[in-house]
């Protein structure tokens, strides 16, 4: 039996480490935690908390990622990678073709106040939404497969949201989906003590409470600029 190779496309500050927790409690499934992370920062050469573990840690050349992990045979007939939509530069993007892609998208209002909380200079390049936007229009031109998931739906009803994924994915639901222990997981990347120590709380798809931060005024131009690109979007994601 062929795998079923699934990579999630997320904004970042999403709901995308509980994804990944999620499809990793199905019997059927082997997940991974941002396998384009190193290359990404090997290419940019951007510093995030734990730099160089990250890079010692992982493949650093994008397109051996692409052949030698995502592109592998493995015994379980679901593999599902979770990616950050901005890794995806400087690689060959042939490979999306044999990919089930989704693009997991959040209200760039909640992004932005969320960012703003660490970074006050945020950009169009760190909400990741326009790229997004572009990746969705590729694989749509180019008649790959490609679904649009918004994580405020995947909030207001998993059980049904999830549903629908798993049957535009063409693969069963499975109830264990919807709950994971607490604490760390063998799936989580070496920088998740930099970053998970919210998500390592939950065991369910919970509302945030970031979600109801206020907009620094002085980012409502970019609000407004990347709000074009998210309406579109979600008018095409699955519904609660």
């Amino acid at each position: 039996m062929p795998n079923t190779r699934i990579c999630l496309w997320s904004s970042p500050r999403n709901i995308s480490t509980a994804m990944m927790y999620s499809f990793a409690q199905r019997p059927d499934t082997i997940a991974f935690d941002e396998p384009l992370y190193a290359h990404y920062l090997r290419v940019t050469r951007i510093i995030h908390p734990g730099n160089n573990e990250i890079l010692a840690s992982q493949e650093n050349d994008g397109n051996k990622v692409v052949k030698e992990i995502m592109l592998a045979d493995y015994d379980a007939p679901v593999l599902f990678f979770k990616q950050m939509t901005h890794h995806l530069m400087q690689v060959d993007e042939t490979f999306l073709g044999q990919m089930k892609n989704i693009i997991f998208i959040r209200n760039p209002k909640q992004i932005i106040s969320s960012y703003a909380q660490v970074r006050p200079d945020v950009t169009m390049q760190d909400i990741g939404i326009e790229k997004q936007w572009h990746l969705y229009n590729q694989l749509k031109a180019n008649n790959q497969h490609c679904v649009v998931l918004d994580s405020n739906e995947m909030l207001q009803n998993p059980v049904k949201v999830l549903g629908s994924l798993c049957e535009a994915l063409e693969i069963p639901f499975y109830t264990e989906m919807l709950t994971w222990p607490a604490g760390p997981k063998k799936e989580d990347g070496i920088w998740a003590k930099y970053w998970y120590q919210n998500v390592h709380q939950s065991t369910g798809f919970e509302k945030q409470a970031t979600s109801s931060r206020e907009l620094p005024a002085y980012l409502e131009p970019l609000y407004m600029a990347s709000k074009k690109y998210y309406d579109q979007l979600f008018q095409h994601s699955i519904k609660a």
